[in-house]
């Protein structure tokens, strides 16, 4: 798998080890994030940005974006079209994303949780398998809202 990989200054050392973990894997990683974390004018939405862009383009099939908290590059992912980006800081959340929500941006804060605990969510999320049926019902609302700004049930 093609998996597109950012972050921001807080997010360097975080995403070079996810990133050899994804190798070791046997996936191939795109990265497009900062490689300096002294660099501190550096913005997290750039990166949600890119690592969404190439999801949505086909270029990479599922992306891992890395800030803080993984919640302001989140936002960035999830503005781009056909991204569904969350946030996860334990695994369980990471597998019901992907099972009920058919995530393909996965994100997640340097900050917020240690190495071993974000290869166990990266792990769970990659691993884990769109049920399809009523959820994909519920994509298909949310991508309703996505183009629309509304929901037809609701008008």
């Amino acid at each position: 798998m093609i998996i597109a990989i950012g972050n921001d200054h807080a997010g360097v050392e975080m995403k070079q080890q996810i990133a050899a973990y994804l190798r070791e894997m046997g996936h191939e990683v795109i990265n497009t994030g900062n490689d300096d974390p002294a660099d501190r004018g550096d913005d997290y939405p750039v990166y949600g940005y890119r690592v969404g862009r190439l999801v949505a383009d086909g270029k990479a099939e599922r992306g891992i974006c890395i800030c803080g908290t993984g919640v302001g590059i989140s936002l960035a992912a999830n503005k781009i079209p056909g991204i569904r980006a969350c946030v996860c800081s334990e695994p369980y959340t990471a597998q019901l994303s992907a099972r009920h929500n058919r995530t393909n941006v996965l994100c997640f804060g340097a900050r917020v949780v240690g190495i071993e605990l974000a290869k166990m969510i990266v792990k769970e999320w990659l691993e884990a398998r769109f049920e399809g049926e009523r959820h994909q019902r519920r994509i298909d609302m949310i991508t309703e809202i996505e183009k629309t700004g509304r929901l037809a049930s609701e008008d």
